[in-house]
């Protein structure tokens, strides 16, 4: 994404912002509310236009009309609420909106079944009741069935917006094992979180973003959590950071 920018009137939401993405790599995307990282995702993911910049996959341009062109190109996104539908079971989600047919026109529930059976056990061979109504599952198991969705159609960039939110230790390490598969297949990860943890544990590099503008771009061993914290409060590293960075590089 190069010089991206979003206007709401006199409002800059998002003021030239310039990130990139690499496969196999975990990127956080950090700030307040308000900071201008969902508006930035919600142009990378299609469901907004930015007012100008330009977005390169692979090296080549591309402009989306909606979220169905961002998908076309092989990015998916995971929304915090999982948008799973409570009545249906894992197959019936994964493919909703995009449905098998049969050579008649019917829904091919078999082929769906099977295709779910194949995505799930990539990323957890232990979830064996696909046929339950998500409503019955945990919130880890919600999360692979939306992460199942999002994968199993090509994808090349996944946008993950706090994917831990309201889970338990034992199933916040789930999807912890989940991004670093992900991450191994070659899928590139923007992880939008505020849990300073996850972003620490998983990423790769840390992005953060303050009133709009990124202020701060960073491999992950190159700060500290207090440093990322600076970077999210004041807009700036903390007045020692170069100093320590000098010393750590002698």
């Amino acid at each position: 994404m190069i010089d991206i920018e979003k206007h709401f009137g006199g409002v800059r939401a998002v003021e030239h912002v310039s990130v990139d993405l690499w496969p196999g790599e975990v990127v956080g995307l950090l700030g307040h509310n308000g900071a201008g990282k969902s508006c930035l995702m919600k142009i990378l993911a299609g469901a907004m236009a930015p007012s100008s910049g330009t977005i390169r996959i692979a090296g080549k341009p591309v402009q989306f009309n909606d979220p169905n062109d961002a998908r076309a190109v092989g990015i998916e996104t995971i929304y915090q609420t999982l948008a799973l539908a409570d009545h249906l079971d894992a197959p019936a989600n994964l493919f909703l909106g995009r449905e098998l047919k049969t050579r008649f026109g019917n829904l091919d529930e078999a082929a769906m079944l099977k295709g779910a059976e194949e995505v799930i056990a990539r990323l957890n061979p232990n979830f064996k009741n696909l046929r339950d109504p998500v409503s019955r599952l945990s919130g880890g198991q919600r999360q692979v069935i939306a992460i199942a969705r999002a994968i199993y159609f090509d994808t090349r960039i996944l946008i993950m917006d706090e994917p831990t939110a309201a889970l338990g230790p034992s199933e916040t390490a789930m999807v912890a094992d989940l991004i670093r598969k992900l991450r191994a297949e070659g899928i590139g990860i923007f992880l939008v979180s505020h849990d300073m943890h996850d972003v620490f544990d998983l990423c790769d590099r840390v992005v953060v973003m303050n009133k709009g503008k990124v202020v701060g771009a960073h491999r992950i061993d190159e700060v500290t959590k207090d440093d990322v914290l600076s970077l999210i409060i004041k807009g700036e590293l903390p007045a020692d950071w170069s100093a320590r960075n000098l010393e750590t590089a002698e």
